[in-house]
């Protein structure tokens, strides 16, 4: 059976496309039919992450006003096979999102696809609400600051009450990933505590991703950074992949790296 997963954060800027960009693509490496559907209207940074800027023709506004059909939309991943991408329109603006429209789209593509993530656009607008109305899941995106906390936890309330599961009575399954985390700054209290995040926002936690400078030029170059088996990012993405496909895999939390003789005596220094 076929899953809708929206990726939301409600502020922006904490690196939700990049995150649907890599998610989409680990489950595509669990050899299972995924999909990535950029609905950030008007804007559209998706295409660029995953390097298919140039193969964009058609656009979801086209398909669900009937100007295209679903497989002329699609674009299929040149990293690999089993993921395809439906581009949002830089054209159109979020009003022109239709509840009935979006529906019947979905219902084409779960009939494609086993898992189809929907990368919301930031805040908690009309766009993100049409995003989040047909899913049956969330990965909400955090930074470790307040004010990301506290624009997510704005964006869950909205999930609570205004999906289509939560009207008929039904809980939006709820998956958290922490994003950019620099272990030394939370350990000299300058970021929040995973434990901390978790216990304002309730929800579970899916992955932590530590800070890696490699994500912007991954993503700069078309080249998602899970695709880097040296990257820390790229491995953390792996695993909450594998964890969104029911594979059981531990979340780690990032660690402080030790650094060498000359580092610590000057911490003891210092």
């Amino acid at each position: 059976m076929s899953k809708v997963i929206a990726v939301i954060s409600g502020k922006g800027g904490v690196g939700k496309t990049t995150t649907t960009a890599n998610i989409g693509l680990g489950i595509a490496m669990q050899m299972k039919q995924c999909v990535v559907v950029d609905f950030d209207i008007g804007q559209r940074n998706l295409d660029m992450i995953l390097g298919l800027e140039n193969r964009v023709v058609y656009d979801m506004i086209q398909v669900m006003d009937g100007e295209a059909t679903l497989e002329q939309a699609l674009i299929r991943s040149k990293a690999n096979r089993n993921l395809y991408f439906l581009p949002a329109s830089q054209t159109k603006d979020k009003s022109v999102l239709d509840s009935e429209k979006i529906s019947k789209m979905l219902m084409e593509l779960r009939k494609k696809f086993e898992y189809v993530i929907l990368d919301a656009p930031a805040g908690i607008e009309s766009g993100f609400e049409h995003t989040i109305e047909f899913a049956d899941a969330a990965i909400i995106v955090v930074n470790p600051e307040v004010s990301s906390i506290r624009d997510s936890d704005r964006a869950i309330g909205i999930l609570d009450s205004k999906s289509q599961k939560a009207k008929i009575g039904h809980e939006v399954e709820k998956m958290l990933i922490i994003n950019r985390i620099d272990p030394e700054m939370v350990q000299k209290g300058e970021m929040l505590e995973a434990d901390d995040i978790l216990e304002i926002l309730g929800v579970e936690l899916f992955g932590m991703v530590p800070e890696d400078k490699g994500v912007i030029d991954a993503s700069n170059q078309g080249q998602p950074i899970i695709l880097n088996k040296k990257s820390d990012a790229g491995k953390a993405y792996r695993r909450i992949a594998k964890r969104i496909c029911g594979i059981k895999v531990p979340v780690e939390r990032p660690k402080v790296k030790r650094k060498g003789l000359v580092g610590k005596l000057k911490g003891i220094f210092s």
